[in-house]
């Protein structure tokens, strides 16, 4: 006779949900932020679970950044770091009235110093909201304000003007450290 195999989770085997992380985020009890990475955007949304059943509070695509006066040509561009940043504090303003702390769930993502997610949680809480995170993780002021990429630093400056929050940073936007 021949032995069996157990077989993981479809969704385990398809490389869509981490089961374990799942699980520990789930026992929180906190609302999740959660940031997902497509081939253009990037999606951010705040999520409450209740019996294992998600439900979206708030949601942003950062494709909503050309509705905000992002320039048409930096189509390309809107998963970069400025582009993660400009999203994290639209959610915030989004989520303003929630009032809870919330976990980050970067699902299947690894983690790394300086990439977009961390870009993401750095503007969200510039916006006010309360995440837990360590400042040495968060990716630089120059790579945040668009020194490597395509969005110019004055664009950033009418977006966030735009989105109509106070940033909180040491360093003003488009100056050097």
């Amino acid at each position: 006779m021949k032995k069996q195999r157990k077989l993981d989770k479809r969704r385990r085997r398809q490389c869509k949900t981490n089961y374990r992380k799942r699980l520990i985020l789930l026992k929180g009890k906190s609302p999740r932020f959660v940031v997902r990475k497509t081939n253009k955007y990037l999606i951010l949304q705040i999520i409450r679970s209740l019996h294992a059943k998600d439900k979206v509070l708030y949601s942003v695509n950062t494709k909503e950044l050309l509705k905000l006066g992002l320039n048409e040509k930096n189509k390309g561009s809107l998963k970069s770091i400025p582009a993660a940043y400009l999203g994290g504090l639209l959610l915030g303003k989004k989520a303003k009235e929630l009032k809870e702390r919330v976990i980050l769930d970067t699902g299947l993502i690894p983690n790394t110093k300086g990439s977009r997610v961390y870009a993401v949680v750095k503007g969200l809480s510039d916006s006010g909201m309360e995440i837990k995170y360590d400042p040495k993780i968060l990716p630089s002021e120059q790579r945040i304000f668009g020194e490597n990429s395509k969005i110019k630093k004055e664009e950033i400056n009418d977006v966030v003007e735009k989105i109509g929050i106070k940033i909180k940073s040491e360093v003003k936007i488009g100056e050097k450290e």
